[in-house]
């Protein structure tokens, strides 16, 4: 077996912030956001039949409104309300691992930058599972999910960056932020294609 199927032998997905505040509705929503549940369930269930781990990440603010972050965006995803959860649309099996951010001052974009429940930092906990690969899409393109990218490239993990199953908050930043994402290595999946959707 050559190393491009070892690494396809160990992927899992990432999902990043598919909560209820970047939907239509929400407080800090992204046009269409809602409309990437439907590609993201695409590849769980390919992960979930597969008996992958799905990694998915929330914002996860605490509730006073004077924080620093709360300063640069309306309050969002306040711990324990509806803004906070995630997506009805989106399918998340029991054993989804839960990667909280934004509960400190700094500002915290990356996934990477979360940890779970018990405190284990995101790359610790893939690399417990041996995930070598990351197939990752959510919102919002242009700071979440790049942010999330760009440490996955510089941590060593191969990172597919899922178009199709993304939405950004701003045409130009968006732009850029795909500009970033492709110049420095995340290989572009711009449909479901036969990686997602057969053995």
């Amino acid at each position: 077996m050559g190393l491009a199927s070892k690494r396809r032998d160990r992927w899992a997905p990432l999902i990043v912030d598919p909560e209820n505040d970047f939907c239509p509705g929400g407080s800090l929503a992204v046009t269409d956001g809602d409309k990437v549940m439907e590609p993201l369930n695409i590849i769980i269930m390919k992960a979930v039949r597969e008996g992958r781990p799905v990694i998915v990440s929330r914002d996860w603010h605490r509730p006073d409104l004077d924080q620093p972050h709360f300063q640069k965006w309306p309050p969002h995803c306040i711990q324990n309300t509806f803004g906070a959860e995630f997506h009805r649309n989106l399918f998340l099996p029991a054993n989804a691992i839960i990667i909280s951010k934004g509960m400190g001052d700094a500002d915290a974009y990356s996934a990477f930058d979360g940890v779970t429940a018990d405190g284990t930092p995101l790359d610790t906990v893939l690399k417990s599972l041996g995930v070598d690969t990351l197939k990752i899409g959510g919102l919002a393109t242009d700071y979440c999910v790049s942010a999330t990218v760009l440490n996955a490239i510089k941590l060593g993990y191969e990172t597919h960056f899922l178009l199709y199953a993304s939405r950004g908050v701003a045409k130009e930043t968006t732009d850029a932020a795909l500009d970033k994402m492709w110049k420095s290595g995340a290989v572009f999946s711009y449909a479901p294609y036969n990686f997602e959707l057969v053995g």
